[in-house]
């Protein structure tokens, strides 16, 4: 008994994660006991025996945010009231808009207030220190709350719907609890919006044999995603290499910086699949997070698959009310010298911020000289914020912001690449291919031989699709696959490399992060950037033979078609259930081959 209180109680070094066995006690526990409510309350009221199991799973939860955060559940417990009552408020008010806008703009306020206090204290302080001379600092190290970013958000546009009236306000207070700390998704998205969940609360609980099986094969299908994959090459190869990446080759950085793509996917999506298969144990359907977005053509349509729920609430709360793709507003520009004051303090340039104020200044130039381009010049502007505050949520440090920034750019790029011709589209590549070619001869720099190299590659791409085009060739069938092919490893490639970014400053002390990440993200570009000693690849590739194999495999199993991974997914839940407990078992026998003597926390629980 002292032993299981022992591993109970807080442990800020073990925390509840769904690789440890003890998560998996703690669930069965909670599924015996949420079965045991379902079934001998099966000739009762229905509506109590579903209050009695809210109620339940609702206590669960927060002994599980206990066990991850210890007393921050007082945080998650503050904000759940705090938003109920509000929401409240805001819908008694309905015929007084301006009682109605202060309630919900005070209820944001706290809500924004707490998570900028936590996430953003470091940066707060050094922006007062830039502004007024000052030499203050955080003597306490700041804690933070694990998972306080989605369920923010998720209470936000909790409020933010009942006030456009798209829901009702929950008017059970446990109940609403229950959605916003619903453990198996609770600590890293996905991000639940209310209409989405809190109609499941009341329906009838069905688990048939083929969702029982499918639930299995997702939570199997994320457990191998995150132990065989995430964690095995972080701990054996990625970790080692981003730590000092001047000890490694430039074949290694590059490695690694190409596997952390996979790894990040594998992380996220497998916690993802873990929490969507034991929802559905208990009769709850949380939304799709990804759709394998390293199929994905170009930027944009990558951010439509990867981190769904997060992309749909920045269009939803962010870019929308900027004024999406039809006009910029007031918001757009205070945005815009908010933007330029944070490049100021991150980068301690003067430059910088002339050169983000300069960019507005002349894009909204462009749009009051030439009215036909305002729509299009208005779009772009909204999605480079909305991409530069996705990059901010992550944290309050420069890699995050040029992370976002990266990202914003490239869709920018493609809106406007997609509206040339083929003629344009070639002679542009041509020209920046040679122009980075004479700039690299004038003044060679690591980073630029990377960008040459990946623009040479793109103008050959360009060249052969230019030459096909003019031979009046077919374009459907092969032509059209290798065409998909090509663009799918450009967006695989330049999201790999916007990564080096997003990954150098993870993991790390808000306080230390900037000048930590700057620094490994330089010394990757030099290492990857200058001449490869020719010699040293093979005793690379060799030394490295289980990595690169994991890597590819991953690759190809992402890469399958969908409709044979929705064939195998009904295969495996349409099996008899002692056929599924074979391959658990099996799949069990795996996990603890390649288990590690430290449990590796899921990447998205510091965001």
């Amino acid at each position: 008994m002292n032993d299981l209180i022992s591993i109970y109680s807080f442990d800020s070094q073990r925390p509840l994660l769904f690789t440890q066995w003890e998560f998996w006690v703690f669930f069965a526990a909670v599924y015996l006991v949420f079965t045991l409510i379902m079934e001998i309350g099966r000739n009762q009221c229905s509506r109590l025996r579903l209050h009695l199991r809210n109620v339940f799973l609702m206590l669960a939860s927060c002994f599980f945010y206990y066990k991850t955060s210890g007393a921050f559940l007082l945080l998650l417990v503050f904000l759940t009231i705090n938003n109920w009552l509000f929401a409240k408020a805001v819908y008694a008010a309905d015929n007084r808009q301006t009682l109605k806008k202060l309630s919900l703009w005070f209820c944001v306020l706290i809500d924004i207030g707490l998570l900028g206090f936590f996430k953003y204290a470091y940066f707060g302080t050094d922006v007062i220190n830039q502004l007024f001379g000052t030499h203050l600092s955080i003597t306490e190290k700041i804690i933070l709350p694990v998972g306080i970013s989605f369920y923010t958000f998720q209470v936000i546009s909790y409020i933010a719907d009942v006030y456009r009236r798209r829901i009702e306000p929950v008017g059970n207070l446990l109940d609403f609890a229950f959605y916003v700390s619903f453990f198996p998704q609770l600590v890293a998205g996905p991000i639940v919006r209310a209409s989405e969940f809190v109609p499941q609360l009341y329906q009838p609980y069905q688990l048939s044999k083929r969702l029982f099986g499918i639930a299995l094969f997702w939570i199997l299908n994320g457990l191998v995603k995150k132990v065989v994959l995430s964690d095995f090459l972080a701990v054996s190869f990625i970790d080692r290499v981003f730590e000092n990446p001047l000890m490694f080759t430039g074949t290694e950085n590059l490695l690694a910086l190409f596997a952390y793509s996979l790894q990040v996917y594998a992380d996220f999506s497998g916690y993802t699949d873990i929490a969507i298969g034991i929802a559905m144990l208990m009769g709850f359907c949380l939304p799709r997070n990804f759709n394998s977005p390293y199929k994905a053509r170009n930027p944009q349509d990558f951010w439509r698959r990867w981190h769904i729920s997060l992309s749909k609430w920045l269009k939803t709360y962010v870019y929308i009310p900027l004024g999406g793709n039809r006009q910029t507003t007031v918001a757009t520009y205070i945005w815009i010298s908010i933007i330029a004051a944070v490049a100021l303090v991150l980068s301690g340039s003067w430059w910088v911020t002339g050169i983000v104020l300069g960019l507005a200044l002349t894009v909204g130039l462009v749009a009051w000289l030439r009215p036909q381009h305002r729509k299009l010049l208005a779009a772009n502007l909204n999605s480079f914020i909305t991409m530069l505050l996705g990059g901010l949520w992550h944290g309050a440090s420069w890699n995050f912001l040029i992370w976002g920034g990266l990202n914003g750019i490239g869709m920018i790029v493609n809106k406007i690449w997609r509206n040339w011709n083929i003629h344009l589209r070639f002679l542009s590549v041509l020209l920046l291919a040679c122009g980075l070619t004479v700039w690299r001869y004038y003044y060679p720099q690591p980073w630029l031989n990377v960008v040459w190299v990946m623009s040479s590659i793109v103008a050959v791409g360009g060249l052969l699709g230019y030459l096909y085009h003019l031979m009046h060739l077919p374009q459907k069938g092969f032509a059209h696959a290798m065409g998909t092919m090509w663009a799918v490893l450009q967006t695989f490639v330049f999201i790999t490399f916007t990564r080096l970014f997003f990954r150098a400053g993870s993991n790390l002390d808000p306080a230390t992060a900037n000048a930590t990440a700057w620094r490994t993200a330089r010394e990757m570009m030099q290492q990857i950037g200058s001449a490869w000693d020719v010699s040293t690849i093979l005793p690379v590739i060799w030394a490295q033979r289980l990595t690169i194999l994991l890597f590819l495999l991953g690759m190809l199993i992402h890469w399958m078609p969908d409709k044979f991974k929705l064939w195998y997914r009904l295969r495996f839940a349409s099996l008899p259930v002692w056929i599924m407990l074979v391959i658990t078992v099996a799949v069990v026998v795996l996990l603890y081959k390649f288990m590690l003597t430290d449990v590796q926390p899921f990447i998205y629980f510091q965001f």
